[in-house]
């Protein structure tokens, strides 16, 4: 499930997220990214249904637990402060970030011109979106604490909002070296989804 939040260029996804790592650790929680909506040409009459095309993501926070971690204790959430093409930077870890998840993606959120600054493209392309972005802050935290860490999920629980992910579970699974543990049984909706 995705919930996004349009704006003029300017588009907030908010959705539940796991990562595996290599090592077969599982992250859980909120992902928050920002992403440019890319203009299309008007189509048919004035009444039309026009495309809505959100792409270009440019920042993204993964407000995370590690499953072998006490919930609630965001041990694994990070930022992304820009992409390359398609591909997030490395993470970046930030005790603001842990200490204050929600204040923190509140602040971020609150300065859309900065994290386009960050990610090295025009703060100008969210000229006409900041102060609308900026009165939705409460609506999207609220929206991104409902997928938090600190509300531990069933595996169908999971499923039911992250199924549309299922190619990159198996993507995630086939990175994680021979003999390495994996809880199969727990994965079993993701990797068995055609």
């Amino acid at each position: 499930m995705l919930i996004v939040y349009g704006f003029t260029r300017v588009a907030v996804v908010v959705r539940r997220w796991f990562e595996i790592s290599p090592d077969a650790v599982t992250e859980h929680g909120a992902r928050i990214e920002l992403r440019l909506l890319t203009p299309q040409e008007h189509r048919g009459s004035e009444s039309a249904a026009q495309r809505t095309v959100v792409d270009a993501a440019f920042w993204r926070a993964d407000l995370f637990d590690r499953l072998d971690r006490p919930a609630g204790s965001f041990s694994a959430a990070h930022v992304h402060p820009f992409f390359d093409g398609d591909e997030p930077s490395d993470r970046v870890w930030s005790t603001d970030l842990t200490t204050d998840p929600w204040g923190w993606l509140a602040a971020q959120l609150d300065d859309v011109g900065a994290r386009l600054e960050g990610a090295g493209l025009d703060p100008a392309l969210a000229a006409d979106d900041a102060d609308d972005v900026r009165a939705a802050v409460p609506a999207i935290v609220a929206a991104a604490r409902t997928f938090g860490p600190e509300h531990r999920m069933s595996r169908d629980e999971d499923f039911r909002l992250t199924k549309d992910a299922a190619e990159r579970v198996r993507r995630m699974v086939a990175l994680i070296p021979e003999g390495v543990a994996v809880d199969r049984e727990y994965l079993r909706p993701w990797l068995d989804q055609a």
